[in-house]
């Protein structure tokens, strides 16, 4: 029974998971997967995060994006609703893509990675001798 969860603490809609089976440490980028000629393009919004506490990694199939946010805890708080921890979100992949191709950009909280797709070998036929 797939559901849609609101987190309030975190304030993201996290589609099609399972009620029971929630965890989150921190929090969890949304993210845009789009079908291209020739790419897959996955943009995720990463608010907080510095580019030095972000690892993203591809495969042939899926792309994980891990990191982590802080903040420095001086003062007494009275309310403290700011996710803070570590992150890691793995998204499948529409099609296969060649991994060593990938290009990342990181601006303004948007991380854009562009990955070219793996040509398909197409059929050709064989003439007998």
């Amino acid at each position: 029974m797939a559901a849609d969860v609101f987190c309030p603490r975190l304030g993201w809609l996290l589609p099609g998971l399972v009620m029971r089976n929630v965890h989150l440490e921190g929090k969890v980028p949304c993210v845009d997967v789009i079908d291209r000629k020739g790419e897959v393009v996955i943009c995720a919004e990463i608010p907080g995060v510095e580019k030095r506490d972000l690892d993203v990694s591809v495969m042939d199939t899926s792309v994980t994006i891990e990191g982590t946010t802080s903040h420095e805890e001086k003062d007494d708080y009275y309310r403290s609703e700011i996710a803070k921890g570590s992150f890691s979100r793995t998204v499948v992949l529409p099609e296969n893509v060649d991994a060593a191709k990938a290009r990342a950009d990181f601006k303004d909280g948007v991380l854009e990675l562009i990955v070219p797709k793996v040509e398909v070998s197409k059929r050709h036929s064989i003439k007998l001798e």
